[in-house]
């Protein structure tokens, strides 16, 4: 059984894991830096990805994690994950782990208010219910990275390596093709 660590400091990490264990996998809430030992994979949830940086900071979880993905543990950011993964935030002079060349625009598609479900593929699915919930999209990808997703000409899906990310929330919907996408990765 793959041994899936979800990151627990914000966001949105309770639907992740309820979806890991829907499809068979061991769901990890990481809290502190005991919770990652012993992972097959990490997710990113979304939330609110200032936050999530000042926490992963405090906790003293940033540099493992870092570290990790660096060492090409598979990981998976939605949304706020996703821009915690970019090199490049185009609207947030902020960066994170920096670590996928991709740039992205924070609430790409608006605030709360501009929130929306749309139906496309993904990575060759089709009709993948993507949840839009304030979020962002892809401006830019490096030579290395596979577009996986558009949205009305915007790229909203990606991986790099061991990164996937996703602007959509998959983990609040009963699709779960792109979590059993990410754990066919490990």
């Amino acid at each position: 059984m793959k041994r899936v660590g979800v990151c627990a400091v914000q966001g949105a990490f309770a639907e992740h894991r309820a979806m890991l264990e829907r499809i068979g996998a061991e769901a990890a809430g990481i809290r502190g830096r005991a919770d990652l030992k012993g992972l097959d994979a990490l997710i990113l949830p979304g939330g609110e990805s200032t936050a999530q940086g000042k926490l992963l900071r405090e906790l003293g979880l940033f540099e493992p994690m870092e570290r990790m993905i660096a060492d090409g543990l598979p990981v998976y950011g939605t949304c706020a994950g996703m821009i915690l993964l970019a090199k490049n935030i185009e609207n947030d002079g902020r960066r994170h782990f920096a670590a996928m060349d991709i740039t992205v625009r924070r609430n790409g598609y608006g605030r709360q208010l501009g929130s929306f479900i749309a139906r496309g593929e993904f990575a060759g699915m089709k009709r993948v219910e993507m949840p839009f919930i304030r979020a962002p999209y892809i401006s830019a990808a490096g030579d290395g990275v596979e577009v996986l997703s558009e949205h009305e000409g915007l790229i909203t899906a990606a991986r790099e390596k061991n990164m996937l990310v996703t602007a959509f929330h998959p983990e609040v919907t009963g699709d779960e093709r792109v979590h059993r996408y990410f754990l066919a990765m490990i």
